[in-house]
């Protein structure tokens, strides 16, 4: 018999504590907390369905992004990498329900300044096992929904973004490794940048101003710094030259993922209204303006036409305009995209970005491409003082020293965490490991040798 790692055995007692735990868990009587909650007749049915489809859209991106970036890598590594996109719909939609919903918009705990208070995070009982997360809506945060709706819904933001970072250091991360980055990623970074931007008392959303609409600063910066974080402490592959192994994963990869963004970007009106509309509109024509000028951009710089540049460009338009959409005109989006994949595109084939290896190139794409719609939101926005070409002079200031403020935090914060986790469990596998290929080194699996499925209850009725 195998022997098991301690850090197994570990894992499964975690696991089963929670388990457990959510059983005996008694729920606060807080007079405070329900009085935030209005009467089931607030519900709109027509909002309460397109969120629903919303939500089943956003879940949709992450198995899209495996495909997406399964398709990259080299054979030896396919099934881990798609493996470490998906394995993140059970760590996070966990920790979610325990405790990220509750970090992510309890009870407020900030400073109060002298014009008001602002908050950096939530108590983590508030919502602790969703705890007065029901039918009702709440008042301020989703007033026509459900809030078990509107938690679902930010579960699955909450899923995709460690999802994206693992494209940059595919081929050589130790799944149990990924797995407790994963676990301090979501509490320590994402739960505080959530909050600080999108619940009512945000130090980022209202002190500073930070637009949003879905998650370009939130969700793409956030993991785009984090992957150049993890590309720098793991270090460079052995081999770091690879063929892609399947392009019609990755073709298949980028229809789920601008498919599933629809749910991402007009999902975040939270309502079936104008906005949702304009921000569906703004999606698909930031997208589609993006591959093209990724493509053009590649043939006017001498390299063919290819299919991996087309899914890249459409990409990188849906990171663009994720901040703004629902904030601009479809002929601004239009702008949005073709900028951004000029710049990325720049970016990633500077001689600094060559000495890095990011596998996937999740800092070119995720990183840049937030950092672009994040500046082109603070200057196009729509309405009075919203943005520098509308009067808004402080909040275009303010924007960019947000970006400052975010990109340190994220950097930092995950170097900080690739150590804390390196130094529990070692984030790189051995060399022979590495060699021999993550699929079948980390989970005894392989496109090529594929071990036969084990009896089961219907094989031996035949």
């Amino acid at each position: 018999m195998r022997k098991i790692e301690k850090r197994w055995i570990v894992s499964f007692l975690i696991i089963t504590a929670v388990a457990i735990g959510g059983l005996f868990w008694t729920p606060a009587n807080d007079a405070h907390i329900l009085a935030q909650f209005g009467p089931t007749e607030n519900i709109v049915p027509a909002d309460v369905a397109w969120l629903l489809t919303a939500s089943s859209l956003v879940l949709l991106m992450t198995p899209g992004l495996s495909f997406f970036y399964g398709g990259m890598v080299g054979k030896k590594n396919v099934i881990s990498t798609m493996l470490q996109s998906f394995i993140c719909l059970g760590v996070v939609s966990l920790i979610w329900v325990v405790v990220g919903f509750s970090l992510a918009f309890g009870e407020p705990i900030g400073f109060h300044f002298a014009d008001g208070f602002y908050s950096v995070i939530g108590n983590p009982s508030t919502f602790a096992f969703m705890d007065h997360v029901g039918i009702l809506p709440h008042q301020t945060m989703a007033a026509t929904i459900p809030f078990m709706l509107f938690a679902l819904f930010q579960m699955k933001f909450a899923i995709i973004t460690p999802a994206i970072i693992t494209g940059s250091f595919a081929e050589r991360v130790r799944f149990i490794s990924f797995l407790l980055f994963i676990v301090l990623f979501t509490l320590f970074i994402y739960a505080p940048l959530c909050h600080s931007v999108w619940h009512p008392t945000g130090i980022l959303g209202t002190y500073f101003g930070v637009k949003d609409f879905a998650g370009g600063t939130v969700v793409h910066m956030s993991a785009g710094f984090a992957a150049l974080a993890g590309a720098l402490v793991l270090g460079k592959r052995k081999n770091s030259h690879h063929i892609p192994t399947n392009i019609p994963f990755v073709l298949l990869g980028t229809g789920m993922l601008w498919f599933g963004w629809f749910g991402f970007n007009a999902g975040s009106a939270l309502a079936a209204n104008g906005t949702a509309a304009m921000a569906f509109a703004t999606t698909t024509t930031a997208s589609a303006s993006a591959m093209l000028t990724w493509l053009f951009f590649e043939r006017l710089n001498g390299r063919k036409v290819s299919a991996l540049g087309a899914c890249i460009g459409a990409v990188v338009g849906l990171v663009a305009i994720t901040p703004a959409a629902g904030y601009v005109t479809v002929p601004q989006s239009i702008f949005f995209g073709f900028i951004t994949a000029i710049v990325s595109s720049k970016v990633l084939s500077m001689k600094a970005m060559k000495k890095i290896d990011d596998t996937l190139d999740v800092f070119a794409c995720h990183g840049i491409g937030g950092i672009m719609g994040m500046i082109l939101t603070a200057i196009f926005a729509q309405g009075e003082n919203a943005s520098l070409l509308h009067g808004g002079w402080n909040v275009f200031a303010h924007h960019m020293i947000a970006l400052v403020l975010v990109s340190v935090f994220t950097f930092f914060g995950a170097v900080l965490l690739f150590k804390i986790t390196n130094a529990f469990i070692p984030l790189r596998v051995s060399e022979e490991a590495e060699n021999q290929g993550l699929d079948l080194s980390q989970h005894d699996e392989s496109l090529e040798h594929q071990k036969p499925a084990p009896m089961g209850i219907i094989d031996l009725m035949k």
